[in-house]
């Protein structure tokens, strides 16, 4: 019986052992694979996901790593509410901490950039291909937080200024609305208001010269003076004459040249129909711009034409017979190069 005994024992203890490795090895397989990608991956895992859906997104975008963190996830991990995010996996990483992070929703934020923006569902676009948020529903929100604000509808693409921005991907349209109006609020501190009011401005009217400037020219270190001359024109009560409000108001930004079909159309942002500033931005400015226009040196100047060299940089002047030439020499560049 001792002898029978003492068999069982040694099975029993090689069973375990036995049994050990193999659950040692399983462990090592199912933890040790890497994401064996040449470059990092985004996973993206939508709301409203279930269990399933969560393990088919980790296969289709990681592969035997994905599966591998997919099967640690189901057994041991969370719910998908909590998976539910955007997660960057690098080259290199291992099922175990792909799983942890899936588990813990432990997101990469996502960097959202945008510039050159001139139209609100342009601007809206830009968020959603970035975010889990839908264009609708971020121009439902901008107009949301914004008319709670008292902006006008005109007014909305100047709440915003262009840089690059972090935000989980699964931010709600309205936390990324208010916190890219917090960002243009911080810019507007007491110091920047009085320059604008010593200027005969509000910050709303500045972002529209602004806007104006940058649409006039390429060259920043130009835009304080463009930005200066419209000023002039605005306080002589002149009207702008701003060609880029004119393409504005066509809907149409590729016109390399006004003619008088485009100086007829009835729109509030004709410049040349109407005198004062046009009801809102023609584009998002950039702070750098509205800086300049904050800090821009007193001139005389009230006209500006293009150098006819096709440089991007411009004529002033303060009078009309100046400009007149300066305006002939670049009607005659335009003809030469059969610019309609």
């Amino acid at each position: 019986m001792k002898v029978q005994r003492k068999k069982l024992i040694v099975l029993a203890v090689f069973v375990t052992v036995l049994v050990a490795a193999a659950a040692s090895i399983v462990w090592r397989v199912y933890t040790g694979t890497k994401y064996d990608g040449e470059e990092p991956c985004w996973v993206f895992i939508p709301k409203g996901c279930d269990a399933d859906s969560v393990s088919a997104i980790l296969a289709r975008d990681l592969g035997d790593s994905g599966r591998r963190a997919a099967t640690l996830w189901r057994h041991y991990g969370s719910s998908p509410s909590v998976a539910h995010g955007a997660y960057r996996i690098e080259p290199g990483t291992r099922s175990i901490d792909i799983f942890k992070r899936i588990a813990r929703g432990a997101q990469t934020p996502v960097k959202l950039t945008f510039n050159n923006v001139r139209l609100l569902p342009q601007f809206a676009g830009r968020i959603a291909a970035r975010l889990e948020a839908d264009s609708a529903s971020i121009i439902s929100a901008i107009d949301s937080v914004l008319s709670a604000q008292g902006y006008k509808p005109a007014e909305y693409i100047g709440a915003f200024f262009p840089d690059t921005y972090e935000f989980y991907w699964t931010v709600p349209a309205g936390g990324v609305v208010s916190a890219l109006v917090k960002s243009h609020d911080r810019f507007w501190t007491d110091e920047r208001r009085a320059k604008a009011s010593a200027l005969g401005i509000t910050p709303a009217q500045a972002s529209v010269i602004a806007s104006i400037a940058e649409e006039e020219t390429n060259r920043k270190d130009e835009r304080g003076v463009v930005a200066r001359l419209y000023l002039n024109r605005l306080q002589r009560g002149m009207p702008l004459q701003a060609d880029p409000t004119v393409k504005y108001a066509v809907g149409d930004f590729s016109i390399k040249r006004i003619t008088g079909k485009h100086l007829g159309v009835v729109s509030p942002y004709n410049t040349y129909k109407r005198t004062g500033l046009p009801p809102g931005p023609i584009r998002m400015p950039e702070r750098a711009t509205i800086d300049a226009l904050l800090q821009s040196k007193p001139h005389d100047y009230i006209y500006m034409c293009a150098l006819p060299d096709f440089s991007g940089r411009h004529l002033f002047a303060r009078d009309l017979a100046t400009h007149n030439r300066n305006a002939a020499a670049y009607h005659r560049a335009l003809n030469l190069r059969n610019i309609k």
